[in-house]
């Protein structure tokens, strides 16, 4: 482990280089790969030159090669060098304000947590060999150091109290439920951060609170055996492949109030057989059910004006059920999918 500005190396308990006094890289809390992203993104780098910094499309064609291993975050650096991110920092001149509009901008437009943020951060400061600390909360596998100091209660100050506000159900929070088949989030979360559950193998079943507003982009992607979700009446967003790669799902059921299934919601689904949408949705994303073999029939309501690329490829045996003359019934009739006209006087059965 090096020091990021005068590159002596450092103990691995270290905290802070003794040369500069830069705070030594650590895994940002839910990142547990930090270091080793950032080693294989400065390869990349070093091997192609920094001009492919400026080249969304090259360097992200390139990522797959130098971080095989790490799906989550070769996920997140993608949606972030594709939204140009890291090209806007290269532009501005000073770096703090560079930094400090890049977290801003993944914050508010990409809906990112703070941690995500502070990660892209840490990976791409390092790569650019800018000057940047992280003093947010350390990953809790980190060894601690023998110099640190426990403070005594006489040398804490006391905590500020916090407005409240949306109270968000972070990745730290999930590592209790990393080997455990039931996840039953309490009461008072309003929202479930990106990449929460992201890859979690022994998770059969979700329940979430009547307080859940909001559930992040890839938040239970690739539970290889989740069964059984529970949504509440109160949630109104769905993140961006939420719920891809469950193999196991069976059953979705949408409460009303969510308005849009995002792009990849529930593709590679391979087992989802039955899903109710409500009259609320009115739109559904790119491949939103792609690959969900099993899924045969569908109803989609005509709250729905909007239907992505390829949402429903590689459903061989799917027939939607629409009404006559509906902007679905003219998508379907468009794309030669296989449909089956209700009467509006009739309620559908989505189980059918």
């Amino acid at each position: 482990m090096f020091c990021s500005q005068c590159r002596l190396e450092l103990q691995q308990t270290a905290v802070e280089c003794p040369k500069c006094g830069t705070l030594a890289p650590r895994n940002i809390a839910g990142f547990d790969y930090t270091l080793e992203v950032k080693k294989a993104l400065k390869s990349l780098v070093d091997s192609y030159g920094s001009d492919i910094l400026s080249d969304s499309k090259k360097f992200i064609s390139f990522l797959n090669d130098f971080l095989p291993e790490y799906e989550k975050e070769r996920r997140l650096i993608k949606n972030v060098v594709n939204n140009e991110v890291i090209l806007n920092m290269i532009k501005e001149e000073n770096h703090n304000i560079a930094i400090m509009k890049a977290k801003e901008f993944m914050m508010t437009e990409l809906f990112l947590s703070e941690n995500a943020c502070e990660f892209i951060m840490e990976c791409f400061t390092y790569v650019l060999g800018w000057e940047y600390a992280y003093r947010g909360k350390q990953d809790d596998v980190q060894p601690a150091t023998v110099n640190e100091t426990a403070k005594t209660p006489a040398q804490t100050a006391p905590a500020e109290k916090k407005p409240s506000g949306p109270k968000v159900f972070k990745s730290f929070d999930a590592l209790k439920y990393k080997l455990k088949g039931t996840v039953k989030i309490a009461e008072g979360y309003t929202a479930i951060e990106e990449f929460c559950f992201d890859g979690f193998g022994f998770i059969k079943a979700v329940k979430l609170p009547e307080t859940m507003v909001s559930i992040g982009e890839y938040a239970f992607s690739e539970c290889k055996r989740l069964r059984t979700v529970e949504l509440p009446s109160s949630l109104r967003t769905i993140g961006k492949s939420a719920f891809s790669s469950c193999n196991k799902l069976n059953m979705i059921k949408i409460p009303a109030g969510v308005i849009a299934i995002e792009e990849g919601t529930f593709s590679f689904c391979h087992n989802l057989e039955i899903v109710d949408l409500p009259q609320t949705v009115s739109s559904i994303g790119d491949e939103a059910f792609s690959g969900c073999e099993k899924l045969r029939k569908l109803f989609i309501p005509e709250s729905v004006k909007f239907i992505g690329e390829n949402v429903f490829s590689l459903c061989p045996n799917l027939v939607i059920r629409c009404y006559e003359h509906s902007y679905v019934h003219k998508y379907c009739q468009s794309m030669g999918l296989e449909i089956e006209l209700l009467r509006k006087d009739l309620i559908p059965n989505v189980s059918i």
